[in-house]
């Protein structure tokens, strides 16, 4: 699950429960927002995405988001993102999301495409990460390129 995070695993309670404080500091001031995602058939937690950084006056967020390793290449990165762009861009009225990702998660990478982000450019050696120096690719989304899919979202 956090083969490309930009931390290592955390390995105390405490340090999870800080997260957590974080995400409710950050919903409660109003400058972002971290639902879970939980798998349809079996209401089991399979990780978040995130609108954090929002900034009302850029009319501007970040997307992320974060899933359990037995969900990558389901399509859940992609239906929970788009659900958030959705309000992002129709409730509240952003113009642009960006996001990054590490240049070696290729299938991140792919998920933003399909969402309609363009790769504006490349943020070298961004993290740091146990010793591992990694590059991120920076991805934008202009509210007048946004396209939300008319697809069904598909039975799971």
């Amino acid at each position: 699950m956090l083969r490309y995070w930009d931390a290592p695993p955390w390995s105390d309670r405490v340090r999870a429960e800080r997260f957590i404080t974080a995400c409710r500091q950050m919903a409660e001031a109003g400058t972002g927002a971290r639902p879970a995602v939980d798998r349809g058939c079996d209401r089991a937690f399979i990780g978040w995405c995130s609108l954090t950084r929002w900034n009302p006056d850029y009319r501007s967020a970040a997307l992320g988001y974060c899933f359990v390793d037995a969900a990558w290449g389901q399509g859940y990165a992609t239906e929970a993102a788009r659900a958030l762009l959705r309000w992002a861009f129709d409730t509240l009225d952003l113009n642009r999301v960006q996001a990054e990702t590490d240049t070696r998660n290729v299938a991140s990478a792919r998920v933003l495409e399909k969402l309609g982000f363009v790769r504006e450019g490349t943020l070298r050696e961004d993290c740091v990460v146990n010793g591992e120096v990694s590059d991120s690719w920076v991805y934008g989304l202009i509210r007048r390129e946004w396209r939300p899919s008319s697809e069904p979202v598909p039975a799971r």
